[in-house]
C-alpha cells in the first residue's frame, strides 16, 4: 500500500512540473523535451495526430505527453458525452469537443492541480464552452453512475498501481452501451526488478505497464464486451522508450476498445 502512494505522489509531482514548466519528462519524452516545441508537434504527428488538428487547439494544449491518439479510434458522435482520464493541458478534449459538437460534453479529469489550471487556462483562451476540467484520481471518478457515453484516454492508465479499480469505474460512470477508447503500453515481456521499482521509469509510461494478456483480462473482468486491440501503433513505442534496444521488444503501444453491455 505504501508502494502505492509513494508511486502515486511520485507521479503526481512529475507531472505538476511538466504543466509549471511546459517541459521535463513523462511519457513520450524519451529522447526529446516536452512542451509546445516543434519536438512535441512532430512526435504528436507520428502518434496519429494530424496538422490541421494540432492547429485548430490551443498551443499550450500539446505537451507531447502521449502514445496515441483515441479520438481518432473512439468514432465520436455529434451530441455525445466524453471522459478524458488523465486529461493533462486538454489536447484530447479540444479535440473531441469538435466532433461531439455544442450539443455534446467533453469532461477531462486530472490528479494535477497545476494539469487542470492549464487546462481551464486553454479552455477560456479557445472558447470551449462544451469542456470542463474536475480535479480527481482515475481510481476515484468524480462523475456519476451511467452518465458518459465514451471513455477515452491516453498514456495514463498504466501509470495507475491500481489499474482493476481504474476499470472498474470506467464502468461505473459509462452508460449500458457506452464504450472505452484507450492508448496505452503494456509489456510483451516482464522488465527487470530494477527496471520495475525505477520511479523514473514508472514517470516514463514503462515500469507501471502490465503484460498485454493482464491488461486485457482486467477490461473484461471489470464487465466489457467486445474488448479487441484495434491498433499497436510501433512509432508510438520509440517515442516512449527513445530507442532503448531492450525494452523495444519487452514494451508496446496498444489502442484497446470495449463496451459495457446494454443488459448487465
Amino acid at each position: 500500500m505504501e508502494k502505492k502512494k509513494d508511486i502515486k505522489k511520485q507521479v503526481k509531482e512529475s507531472y505538476g512540473k511538466i504543466a509549471a514548466t511546459n517541459g521535463s519528462c513523462g511519457c513520450s519524452c524519451s529522447g526529446s523535451c516536452c512542451g509546445d516545441s516543434p519536438s512535441a508537434q512532430e512526435a504528436s504527428q507520428k502518434l496519429g495526430y494530424n496538422a490541421e488538428d494540432l492547429a485548430a487547439i490551443p498551443q499550450d494544449a500539446n505537451l507531447g505527453l502521449g502514445c496515441g491518439n483515441p479520438t481518432a479510434f473512439a468514432s465520436l458522435q455529434k451530441g455525445e458525452t466524453v471522459l478524458d482520464l488523465g486529461s493533462g493541458a486538454g489536447i484530447d478534449c479540444f479535440l473531441a469537443a469538435r466532433k461531439v459538437g455544442e450539443k455534446g460534453r467533453v469532461i477531462g479529469v486530472d490528479m494535477t492541480p497545476e494539469m487542470i489550471g492549464k487546462a481551464q487556462k486553454n479552455a477560456e483562451k479557445g472558447n470551449y464552452r462544451n469542456v470542463e476540467f474536475r480535479l480527481g484520481e482515475i481510481e476515484h471518478l468524480p462523475v456519476d453512475d451511467n452518465s458518459v457515453d465514451v471513455v477515452i484516454s491516453n498514456c495514463v492508465i498504466n501509470l495507475s498501481p491500481d489499474k482493476e479499480q481504474v476499470f472498474q469505474e470506467i464502468f461505473r460512470v459509462l452508460k449500458p452501451g457506452g464504450r472505452i477508447m484507450v492508448s496505452d503500453m503494456v509489456l510483451l515481456k516482464e522488465l527487470s526488478a530494477d527496471l520495475k521499482n525505477s520511479v523514473e521509469a514508472h514517470v516514463a509510461c514503462i515500469a507501471g505497464a502490465v503484460l498485454k494478456k493482464e491488461y486485457l483480462g482486467m477490461i473484461r473482468a471489470s464487465g466489457f464486451s467486445k474488448v479487441q486491440i484495434a491498433d499497436e501503433p510501433a512509432s508510438a513505442v520509440e517515442n516512449v522508450v527513445g530507442g532503448a534496444d531492450d525494452l523495444m521488444t519487452a514494451i508496446t503501444s496498444v489502442r484497446v476498445s470495449g463496451v459495457k453491455p446494454k443488459v448487465i
